[in-house]
């Protein structure tokens, strides 16, 4: 007999999908007037703040090495 191998992978919806479906339900049912930016905000506010994050990083990372060349004139 073959040995299977077997994977352990999670499925079903996750937190910020669950989440994303009760708004989408609400908003079709007019409970709430929300914009659909907020609505979907769920499916890409991760994305969006991975974004910011590493714009202040880059920022600060930036400003560092423009410190330490005026330092070393």
């Amino acid at each position: 007999m073959a040995k299977s191998e077997s994977s352990s992978q999670a499925q079903g919806v996750g937190f910020f999908g669950l989440l994303f479906l009760v708004f989408l339900v609400l908003k079709l049912l007019k409970v709430i007037t929300w914009s659909w930016w907020w609505v979907t905000a769920p499916l890409w506010g991760g994305f969006a703040f991975a974004i910011v994050a590493l714009i202040i990083f880059l920022i600060g990372y930036f400003i560092k090495i423009l410190i330490e060349s005026k330092r070393s004139k």
